[in-house]
């Protein structure tokens, strides 16, 4: 395969990856480390290949922890109970399956008003624990497409360099 068709198929998939932090339907930034991975393996890891992919790797997992981090500590901060988060959980995967794309939120959302209200018998304070979660959802994905973008330009300097 030439050099030009790899960088084509590894900044697809990348591209692919970055819409993916924003938007549920894949798993973004494995995507994209996965691309800098079939990079690294087409093209070498000599020169700066080895350390751009370790620095991508290190990145990626730092966005993958805020993933999780940011959500769950805004939803222990609003004082969510776990139950509740594991209902939202389940809603979203059902979600994702019963309404394409949109479910996944929706459903998520759902889950934890439901889990809340059920729990503290309060509209209000179940609304706040929902609320305060899914900013900390719309935090992650920010983190994660930060982190996301950073990896692609990191990628693009490899190519450039090398």
């Amino acid at each position: 395969m030439s050099r030009e068709a790899v960088i084509t198929l590894v900044g697809v998939a990348m591209a692919v990856g970055l819409v993916g932090t924003i938007v549920p339907v894949v798993p973004g930034l494995a995507l994209i480390w996965a691309g800098a991975l079939g990079f690294g393996i087409a093209e070498g890891f000599d020169g700066p290949g080895a350390f751009v992919f370790g620095v991508v790797t290190l990145i990626g997992l730092g966005g993958e922890v805020a993933g999780v981090v940011l959500p769950k500590r805004a939803a222990g901060t609003a004082g969510a109970g776990g139950w509740s988060l594991l209902l939202g959980v389940a809603l979203a995967l059902a979600g994702f399956f019963l309404v394409p794309v949109v479910g996944l939120p929706l459903g998520g959302a759902l889950g934890i008003y439901v889990g809340e209200h059920l729990r503290t018998r309060d509209p209000h304070l179940a609304w706040r624990a929902t609320a305060a979660t899914l900013k900390g959802f719309g935090l992650a994905a920010i983190a994660q497409f930060a982190a996301g973008l950073t990896m692609v330009l990191l990628w693009l300097g490899w190519v450039i360099v090398t």
